[in-house]
């Protein structure tokens, strides 16, 4: 049998009778792309990627480690297979939890489920809240509620059924779709440089907009949920000290506290989770992009419940479970990432990088907000039309990068990103600023 692809020239035109085509105008070369270029199959175009997939390939392109023979032999084996990890079980499968474990798994969580995608890891995380909090108001002959989740403005959570009702960035994401009427909370973001008064005056119209959620209906509301630091809504980090407060009103409301970790998550932020650095623990980490297989994790908290989700049968549930596929590659990722420290090498260069995006809001007073958390990095521009501009000359001159909120760059490198790397990106970036932004200078002197 012949490989199943088509000729690069072949490959928009293909989709493009069946399907909506509205990504960006790149065949990706599976092949020549290495590390942290990623290469046009249709031009040869080579472009330093910031964008990895929008975040999801941890350890950039066709690492040498991923050429290992028994990894590729186990991979082969699972991908013919694809059996229900849900029902029979597998050396293999076994193999990737105990990686997944050690590497990946803080001490403080004891409780994993693994299923395919972002969006349905969070909604699991949400099933496992309800179910909880629901059999707390029976205890206490409370009829009905804990069907709530507290959440935030300008969050992004997905687009599933219940993540529908959380997620509120795009209006294009969730209009005319039904969605229930939850508690949505100010979301009291920094702004560098900080103005302490102001993000502590913020963090208190939050905090009794919280207050008055749970006063208004006191056995509704299963969870708070937030992003660690808000992604798609415009890379909007919190205080720690706000997400401790949150700690402390789950706790004194009978509420669980998740962090969707979907994209802060497996080393993007400079250590293996957003909340380890921050340092406060949640009840339920949903996880997803960098790990490929997505999933919770949870505390023993729920355990106030004895016959919570993870203890009885087909509340939460997934046929494949995640996918053993990705399941061994997340493993073979995890044991790079754990071999090369790339959890470190995120920290550091991402120092590195907002060092030099620092600099270049010196010299372009434009760019403002920098920001960042190791290789979760995003600045500001004066408004949307400008930022795209910047987007589309940044791909121009073969800098890939994303934007996010209303008028914000980020980027997204793999964990595998060098030095020489930032200093490449920031070399483009200089000149693709000084080329958007002059003409504007001029058109308004």
């Amino acid at each position: 049998m012949s490989e199943i692809s088509v000729p690069a020239s072949e490959v928009f035109p293909t989709l493009e009778s069946n399907i909506l085509v509205d990504g960006f105008h790149i065949v990706i070369d599976l092949d020549k792309s290495s590390g942290s270029v990623m290469v046009d199959a249709l031009t040869g175009k080579e472009y330093i990627d910031c964008y990895t997939y929008f975040a999801t390939l941890p350890i950039g392109h066709n690492h040498p480690k991923m050429e290992d023979p028994g990894f590729r032999s186990t991979l082969m084996r699972a991908a013919l297979a694809n059996p229900a990890n849900s029902d029979v079980y597998s050396r293999e499968y076994a193999g990737f939890v105990d990686t997944f474990r050690r590497v990946a798994v803080p001490d403080d969580f004891r409780y994993l489920f693994f299923v395919a995608g972002g969006a349905l890891a969070v909604e699991n995380a949400m099933k496992a809240a309800f179910d909880w909090k629901a059999q707390l108001n029976e205890r206490k002959g409370v009829e009905g509620g804990g069907d709530r989740i507290l959440h935030f403005r300008h969050a992004f959570h997905g687009r599933s059924g219940y993540t529908l009702s959380v997620t509120n960035t795009d209006p294009t994401k969730t209009a005319r779709f039904p969605k229930f009427d939850w508690p949505r909370i100010s979301s009291p973001a920094l702004h560098f440089p900080l103005d302490e008064d102001e993000v502590a005056a913020a963090e208190e119209t939050s905090v009794a907009e919280i207050e008055e959620a749970f006063r208004s209906d006191p056995h509704g509301i299963a969870a708070i949920l937030i992003e660690p630091i808000q992604g798609e809504g415009g890379d909007r980090h919190f205080r720690p000290a706000f997400l401790q407060r949150l700690r402390e009103l789950a706790d004194r409301h009978e509420a669980l506290l998740i962090f969707d970790e979907v994209q802060t998550g497996l080393g993007l932020t400079g250590s293996m989770w957003a909340f380890e650095t921050l340092g406060v623990i949640p009840d339920i980490v949903a996880f997803g992009k960098k790990t490929q297989v997505c999933g919770i994790m949870s505390t023993r908290r729920i355990d106030s419940v004895e016959d919570n989700v993870f203890h009885v049968s087909s509340r939460i549930n997934s046929t494949w479970g995640g996918n053993l596929v990705d399941m061994i590659r997340c493993a073979r990722y995890l044991e790079i990432i754990e071999e090369d420290d790339l959890v470190q090498n995120a920290a550091m260069v991402g120092e590195h990088l907002m060092q030099g995006l620092r600099e270049v809001q010196g010299d372009f007073p434009a760019v403002t907000n920098v920001r960042g958390l190791g290789l979760m990095i995003a600045f500001d521009l004066p408004d949307a039309a400008t930022r795209d501009a910047l987007r589309g000359q940044c791909w121009d001159k073969g800098l890939a990068t994303l934007v996010c909120g209303p008028r914000s760059i980020r980027f997204r490198p793999p964990l595998t990103f060098s030095v020489t790397d930032a200093d490449r990106s920031l070399e483009i970036l200089r000149g693709c600023l000084a080329e958007v932004l002059e003409p504007l200078a001029a058109a308004g002197s």
